[in-house]
């Protein structure tokens, strides 16, 4: 592909590399863990669906044809990371007292919806987990002789039959193996579960037969098989939180050695994001208690603003999120949202894309997705006044096929969100705020000061004297 050569970073080698794909007739293939259904998504899990955005809309963008798969896990994910306890969605449906079923189908349109409010693109393919039990039940039948063994709770893979178990993890310690579930009989702490066994005298809503008895699938098997039947292996790339780099993925990797009988991981990326962590610590929903992007709506907060913060720090780097660096991420979208509205107005007939911008895009992009590098040149761009407003916003429709904030087509009245709680509609906003103007001007202060504490009271916030002329804003 023409333009600058794609490097990134390849959590099994700990190195960056230069990108090709494997199979150039096959275009680039890539696999990304996708969520477990069983409770709404929150803000840490939704930065890894930014940054595997981010990875197709460059690869897109580069020219590459790409097949992308988003697995949807609905069977199998047990109530630790670390595979131990209850499967979550048993759980959430005993909780919710309802179907299974419709847990999943609540909590994956749920999920859609995030990603559609966070512009992320549609995958070419969703891939549920139940709707592959057969396969998984076939791939467990062939690893089955030479790498598992039967317990009375289940099959399990026996890590020692595949070569260097847990490289991608990196070093092996007592704290990783503490994390796995401790199972009687198991011959080694990291063997995993490939086939759970229903407890005697418990029926499951998720239940399958199997050589094995009645019971669902391990967790980690659902990727191996999915990813295969869909991608070949090997396959490009697969991301994924980097959580998922200590367990999930690693056992994920065994079950395809002992698939391919082979050295063969899989895919030929592993490629991870970092956590986005507040002050207590990384974003859990096993915390009890986290931040869903419907809470940030719901306070008004746009949820490109979001996006946006994610865009500003790499995505290897941990990312804090707290109240204040989201105020000033929306706060920067606003200054983009009017910047660009202001060369519309000044704009005539089409434009052209001046080649020395899009350049330092593409590098900034091809230096393992380096978005904090491209919003600079971002910046740079809308205000160049050398480039006619047409050519500036030529220029920045390749921003946005990258970066994806819509700055082309967002407005200044979209991000005015209207906060669940709010009493006023914004045109009523407006014409208080009119009111509070005239107010002013007559040096009726003490009106003034009324109409501002009603419009408090209501969830706005009057920004006097604010330099980009909002007038108000949703309180948070």
């Amino acid at each position: 592909m023409s333009g600058a050569p794609l490097t990134l970073y390849n959590s099994l080698t700990r190195s960056l590399e230069g990108f090709a794909p494997l199979d150039p007739d096959k275009g680039v293939r890539v696999y990304s863990c996708g969520p477990t259904v069983y409770n709404y998504a929150h803000l840490g899990n939704l930065r890894a669906y930014v940054f595997t955005d981010t990875l197709s809309r460059v690869l897109t963008w580069k020219g590459y044809a790409l097949t992308h798969v988003i697995n949807i896990t609905d069977v199998g994910h047990l109530t630790s990371d670390a595979d131990a306890g209850d499967d979550k969605m048993e759980a959430a449906a005993r909780a919710q007292a309802t179907s299974i079923w419709d847990i999943a189908a609540h909590y994956t349109a749920a999920f859609k919806a995030n990603l559609s409010d966070l512009n992320v693109r549609e995958p070419s393919r969703w891939s549920v987990a139940t709707d592959h039990i057969a396969e998984m039940i076939d791939f467990a039948k062939k690893i089955a002789p030479e790498h598992c063994y039967e317990l009375e709770t289940g099959l399990y893979f026996d890590s020692s039959t595949v070569p260097d178990y847990g490289k991608l993890a990196g070093s092996q310690d007592d704290t990783r193996e503490g994390r796995i579930e401790a199972v009687e009989g198991k011959r080694h702490p990291q063997d995993f579960a490939i086939w759970r066994k229903s407890p005697p005298g418990e029926q499951r809503q998720m239940e399958w037969d199997s050589p094995w008895g009645m019971g669902a699938p391990g967790w980690h098997l659902e990727c191996s098989v999915m990813s295969l039947k869909y991608l070949g292996a090997p396959f490009d790339i697969h991301t994924g939180g980097i959580d998922h780099r200590e367990i999930h993925h690693p056992n994920e990797i065994a079950q395809n050695q002992a698939y391919c009988g082979c050295s063969d991981t899989g895919a030929h990326f592993w490629m991870h994001n970092n956590f986005l962590v507040d002050r207590g610590g990384k974003m859990s929903k096993s915390k009890g208690g986290f931040t869903t992007l419907q809470s940030l709506i719901d306070a008004g907060v746009h949820p490109l603003a979001y996006r946006l913060l994610c865009l500003q720090a790499h995505y290897r780097s941990e990312l804090e999120f707290s109240a204040e660096n989201l105020a000033a991420a929306l706060t920067r979208l606003k200054r983009l949202v009017m910047t660009v509205t202001a060369l519309k107005a000044r704009a005539e007939g089409d434009g052209a894309v001046p080649a020395g911008w899009t350049t330092r895009l593409d590098e900034a992009v091809s230096d393992d997705l380096n978005t904090p590098k491209a919003l600079p040149v971002l910046d740079e761009l809308l205000a160049d006044k050398r480039t006619s407003p047409a050519d500036r916003l030529a220029a920045l429709a390749e921003f946005d096929a990258v970066l994806g904030l819509n700055l082309l087509t967002l407005t200044r009245e979209d991000l005015r969100l209207r906060p669940a709680s709010a009493t006023l509609t914004p045109q009523q906003i407006d014409d208080r705020l009119f009111e509070r103007k005239a107010a002013r001007v007559a040096k009726d202060f003490a009106l003034s000061d009324t109409i501002r504490d009603e419009l408090a009271a209501a969830g706005v916030e009057v920004m006097d004297g604010d330099p980009l002329g909002w007038d108000w804003k949703p309180a948070l």
